[in-house]
């Protein structure tokens, strides 16, 4: 049975409560015919090269002139050429090897392959500078890396001893003077030359469920990397949330937004629709309003995972929407991640696409959607939505004891789902800081669930505000503010104060004709009192052109809180 929205099958989550109760994830790998030992690269692309699937593309990727598709056989292909690049390289079982490019086939051939090889893939964003990427590159230990003649320039050499091999790629990227092996110690290889010499034939291992298979680095709240190491039983949590949450279905166009060297662009760019049969489009390049419309339509995308900060540039692009002027007919659902994502871009979302917009709860550390708005459960606009079946979550005070619904407390998730981080790398003690509540995984986000089990984001831990004896989240108030007709966007942090310990204050973005005023402070000081109370009013507001963010999207408000204090500015690099 078909749902007004386009649920499909996946109807049978109306029956929510017993599906928890019945859950398995032993089924899910009996659906998968998995062995007690198996590799996620061959499950996701060789055992989908099969039948009917040979010539499906697996891939779309398209940059606005022209399209390139990758079938699922070609990839098959393709990965089994990069292996044996990797084992006429000597690369072993468990040694790192990075992925420094954009979103262009290259990237997906050698995840996979390193993958499929058995080696522990670390993709990278394009985004790292030198700095950076040297220190993510020294402490992984990566002895080889894939690159551009252009980004190779990032990688100091003479700084990475683990170092032993750069495969260049060239596929229009500018060469760059000097960027060929300038430390001899380091071989450079030619990726299109080694792909040609290499046999299309590969018989790739089995590992242990527990085996790593995947480094991903975000920053900690000192800004130092962390390396999230995650194995190949993450195939069950891709596989299942593909289907469960993103609503995958076998003749569906998938767009997920996300730039490959963040998880969203790993987890549900690669690993759940390679595992669902089903098509990825990919599209490099800057966000362009009229670009992404123009690839919804063009490729006929049918889901659609983005951030809600996309879409509240799509909401802010002006009068002329061009989603007037593309046909979307084949969109039937939308999904966000990376941040929280707030009423007023539901209900734009609604009006603009005649689509609900679904929210996504996760972290690198989670590997897959934890907390998630179902398709076809009701939708709390605001709420993080119910956890899928398979986990277990709470919200928890600072002693560890569970907290009563409408309590706003630390969100736990009691450990052993099978995408989960095992561990931090060469930092065993840092790992062991997430579960000192015994098996609870403490999150760092703040939340509380309500009466019907709905979760609700209120803030990151090091976030509240504690004004005397309270402790405010910023996200409420944040919220609030947004959905004055004045304010685009707000970011909210406490203010040092002698009297009241910290009170609140409120950075807003405005949207074009406001302009800045008392006037227009006051009015958003008694909009905040009407509709949230006295004690959430911010005593100062500030109006700013922008507001620091992640490339994830969420807002910095350790940097706001740096440059309200005068302070060096946090580490933008924080992806959870």
């Amino acid at each position: 049975m078909k749902g007004s929205d386009g649920c499909g099958e996946k109807a049978y989550l109306a029956e929510y409560e017993q599906i928890c109760r019945d859950f398995r994830w032993s089924e899910v790998a009996e659906e998968l015919h998995l062995g007690q030992k198996y590799n996620i690269a061959v499950e996701a692309v060789d055992h989908k090269a099969v039948g009917h699937r040979k010539q499906k593309a697996a891939f779309r990727f398209y940059n606005g002139k022209t399209e390139i598709t990758v079938s699922y056989e070609e990839l098959k292909n393709l990965t089994n050429k990069f292996a044996n690049v990797l084992q006429g390289l000597k690369v072993q079982p468990g040694e790192r090897v990075a992925v420094f490019l954009p979103p262009v086939p290259e990237f997906y051939v050698a995840f996979l392959g390193a993958v499929k090889a058995g080696a522990v893939a670390v993709p990278l964003s394009t985004a790292l500078m030198s700095d950076a990427l040297t220190e993510v590159l020294e402490d992984s230990e990566a002895s080889v890396v894939i690159t551009s003649g252009i980004l190779n320039q990032r990688i100091r050499r003479e700084k990475l001893p683990s170092l032993c091999h750069v495969i260049l790629v060239d596929r229009g990227f500018e060469a760059g003077a000097g960027s060929q092996a300038e430390i001899s110690f380091t071989e450079t290889i030619d990726y299109a030359e080694g792909m040609a010499a290499a046999s299309s034939a590969y018989v790739a291992r089995e590992y242990d469920p527990e085996d790593p298979m995947m480094l991903l680095y975000t920053s900690g709240s000192t800004g130092k990397p962390k390396g999230v190491i995650h194995v190949h039983s993450g195939i069950l949590h891709f596989y299942q949330t593909g289907k469960l949450v993103l609503d995958l279905q076998p003749q569906d166009i998938f767009w997920c937004t996300s730039d490959p060297g963040w998880v969203p662009g790993i987890s549900y760019g690669i690993w759940a629709p390679l595992l669902n049969g089903v098509t990825s489009v990919i599209h490099a390049g800057e966000f362009n309003a009229d670009k992404w419309y123009e690839v919804l339509s063009k490729l006929r995308v049918n889901i659609w995972y983005t951030t809600p900060t996309a879409l509240r540039h799509l909401m802010n692009f002006g009068p002329d929407n061009p989603a007037k002027r593309y046909s979307l007919k084949s969109l039937r659902h939308i999904l966000t991640v990376g941040e929280p994502l707030n009423p007023m871009v539901i209900r734009w979302s609604a009006q603009a696409f005649g689509l609900t917009v679904h929210d996504t709860w996760w972290m690198t550390e989670t590997g897959g959607q934890i907390i998630c708005n179902f398709h076809c459960l009701p939708l709390k606009p605001g709420s993080m939505g119910r956890t899928i079946p398979g986990i277990e979550a709470t919200v928890i005070d600072e002693q560890g004891r569970e907290l009563q619904p409408l309590e706003v407390g630390q969100l736990a998730l009691k450990a052993g789902w099978p995408g989960m981080m095992r561990g931090i790398w060469k930092d065993e003690e840092k790992y062991r800081e997430y579960f000192r509540w015994g098996t609870w995984y403490v999150t760092g986000d703040l939340a509380y669930r309500d009466a019907e089990g709905y979760f609700w984001f209120q803030g990151r831990v090091d976030d509240v505000i504690k004004k005397g004896s309270e402790r405010i989240g910023p996200f409420e108030v944040e919220n609030k503010l947004a959905e004055h007709p004045a304010v685009m966007e707000a970011g909210v942090i406490g203010k040092p104060d002698p009297l009241w310990g910290e009170i609140i204050k409120a950075f807003v973005v405005l949207h074009p004709g406001f302009s800045w005023s008392k006037n227009l402070e006051a009015e958003l000081q008694e909009f905040i009192q009407e509709r949230l109370g006295p004690h959430l009013v911010p005593w100062e507001i500030e109006a700013r052109g922008d507001l620091p963010r992640t490339r994830s999207g969420k807002i910095m408000r350790r940097a706001l809180k740096a440059l309200e204090l005068g302070l060096p500015l946090a580490d933008p690099g924080e992806e959870e």
